[in-house]
């Protein structure tokens, strides 16, 4: 009993180090709707930032000094980012917020490595605290003591932050209303500034006071970012006592899965995430969002097959490209190949998030599913290619069609919660299912059969499945079917009124984007001859949306066009660029600011506004 006791207290330290990260998430969230893919990043940074100060200041009060201007240091930057950055696209569709702080964090990972190096820094034991008492015979760090009391002070803080001050009242109501807040006068400019601000503090606090427990190292974002989504999605999204409570229960679980169950350990976050989304949608103690407004005067741009012009284009790109192997060598097939592929895998996402108005934070779950069954079917199973490449796809549409079942019964964020919720199940199934996925061993040796072997040969087989692929999904968005999709993404109400059935389309869309990101799953997976967890992980799932925002997310091509693009300039950037990851950040930043609709959606706003002035010059 002991043990347990020692074991749950130890969960309890945790939480109160997660808690200060993802309050901070939550907060931001709340009010803002930005989706902080760089609050990792932050977190990361008052790590490395309070190791630095820690070595120049002395004594205890330079230790404890340290990590306050070192949370201070951070917040600094965050605002600085958020003024520079996202103030200019907060006009912009919120997601292209995601990919702003996407290159971000691209940038800051480039940055630690290039100030810091790659080796992990741990830090000082912390002054005072350097010991460790008895608990019933079982020793515990005096540090953990700390935490355990630090959590419930800040909450108390922030509580009376929000609930004792005029600009917590704003931000209160900004979490449930924020165009009423701005209708009121309220300059939501610097209301968003300070509450960035404050919650990149509390990642810099909570990174810099992690310093003695685990060392500085460039993987500690991804992690952190992980489980921070995690708390703030089942405390409820702007609720800090949600996030408290949900940080208290996924530290406990953490604590007690791999004793209790440790087969499934990873699982039991995701499933019990999974499970609050589906029951209760905005968390524990989080409040239902209040119904969107549509701004009035928002520029649409009506959708049309491709005409005669628009056809001849296709096809000469198609012939194009059926003659690079005759030119190019093996190294730039492959590259060719791979960009191929991550356009279907775009495309499918595009379909769903364009066509639907469904935002999916998990679609590589579907990606690497399509990637294990074709492993499986070839490895396992002793399948050929032929029959292992549908097998593949099968999985993904069964994963698709069981998914999407419960995801359909949501609607926004939650939504997209839900996604990111199942695609790590699927992920966590994939890493600790050893007996037949391999683990983090993945599966190797999975090779296309002999007909296909040859980059030039593989490349024509991708090329006609990944242009077919694209091809029958502009034809399903221009099908009738594809305008119910489009009808309720405009207008759920009205299309349900003319009798439209939201949640069977919806989820006929789900497993249909699923289906075609499981196509180009498995053609991955015998491109690079193995298949791994990393597959179906939460970047990859980012890198999708970035590739469709990239394009433009109301536009029919936006995917395909990102994704051969980003997808090009990540193969090219790291193979001639030491610090590969600093320059892509940098060009998606310039990218998002330069255009805000994306690349494709920049195109289509310069020709619809040309359009006018070319029916003057024709009737002046």
């Amino acid at each position: 009993m002991s043990f347990y006791f020692v074991q749950f207290v130890t969960g309890l330290a945790s939480a109160c180090s997660l808690f200060l990260v993802a309050s901070g998430l939550s907060i931001i969230f709340g009010v803002t709707r930005v989706v902080n893919f760089a609050h990792g990043a932050f977190y990361m940074l008052g790590a490395y930032i309070g190791y630095t100060l820690i070595d120049r200041l002395s004594g205890a009060v330079g230790f404890w000094g340290a990590i306050v201007l070192a949370a201070l240091a951070v917040a600094a930057i965050g605002t600085l980012v958020e003024m520079a950055l996202l103030r200019r696209i907060y006009n912009a569709p919120e997601l292209f917020q995601l990919l702003a702080t996407f290159g971000v964090t691209l940038v800051v990972e480039d940055l630690a490595l290039l100030i810091w190096g790659p080796s992990d820094l741990l830090g000082p034991r912390a002054p005072g605290f350097k010991g460790a008492i008895d608990l019933f015979g079982q020793p515990f760090p005096t540090y953990d003591l700390l935490l355990i009391v630090l959590a419930p002070l800040v909450l108390a803080l922030i509580w009376l932050l929000f609930r004792r001050t005029t600009w917590g009242v704003l931000v209160r109501a900004a979490t449930q209303d924020r165009e009423m807040v701005a209708a009121l006068g309220v300059n939501q400019k610097w209301l968003f500034t300070s509450v960035f601000a404050l919650g990149i503090f509390l990642a810099g606090l909570g990174g810099a006071l992690e310093l003695p427990r685990q060392p500085a190292n460039h993987t500690m974002d991804l992690q952190v970012i992980t489980e921070a989504l995690v708390v703030v999605v089942i405390g409820g999204l702007g609720s800090v006592p949600g996030t408290f409570l949900a940080a208290i229960i996924v530290s406990e679980l953490n604590a007690f899965g791999i004793l209790v169950f440790p087969k499934i350990s990873i699982v039991l976050v995701f499933l019990v995430m999974a499970i609050v989304l589906v029951v209760r949608p905005w968390g524990l103690l989080g409040r239902a969002e209040a119904a969107a407004r549509t701004a009035s005067g928002a520029l649409i741009f009506r959708w049309r097959p491709l005409g005669a012009g628009g056809r001849v284009l296709a096809l000469f790109a198609l012939t194009v490209a059926a003659l690079l192997p005759l030119v190019a060598g093996n190294y730039l097939i492959d590259v060719a190949t791979e960009v191929l592929i991550f356009m279907l895998y775009a495309a499918s996402l595009n379909f769903l998030l364009a066509g639907g108005g469904l935002v999916s934070f998990g679609h590589a779950a579907y990606f690497g599913l399509g990637s294990y069954g074709a492993a499986v079917g070839l490895k396992t199973l002793g399948l050929g290619m032929e029959t292992a490449i549908p097998v593949g796809i099968l999985v993904g549409l069964a994963g698709a069609l069981v998914f999407g079942w419960f995801c359909v019964r949501l609607s926004g964020v939650y939504f997209a919660m839900l996604t990111l919720a199942f695609a790590q199940i699927a992920w966590s199934i994939a890493y600790q299912w050893t007996d037949v996925t391999g683990g983090d061993n993945g599966i190797i040796g999975v090779w296309p059969s002999a007909w296909a072997s040859s980059p030039p040969r593989f490349f024509w087989l991708t090329l006609a499945l990944s242009a077919g692929g694209i091809a029958l999904l502009r034809v399903i968005t221009f099908s009738p079917f594809g305008y119910e999709l489009r009808a309720l993404r405009d207008s759920t109400l009205r299309a349900e009124t003319i009798g439209v059935e939201r949640r069977r389309v919806q989820w006929m869309a789900f497993v249909i984007a699923g289906g075609f990101a499981a196509l180009a799953g498995a053609l991955y997976a015998f491109l690079k001859g193995s298949v791994f967890p990393d597959n179906m992980s939460i970047s990859m799932s980012i890198e999708g949306l970035v590739m469709v925002l990239l394009g433009g997310v109301d536009t029919v091509s936006g995917g395909v066009v990102g994704a051969a693009i980003y997808r090009s300039l990540s193969i090219w950037v790291i193979s001639h660029a030491d610090y590969s990851k600093l320059v892509l950040g940098a060009l998606i930043i310039l990218l998002v600011v330069l255009f805000p609709k994306g690349l494709v959606g920049a195109f289509e706003a310069w020709r619809s506004a040309r359009a006018p002035v070319r029916l003057l010059e024709k009737n002046p």
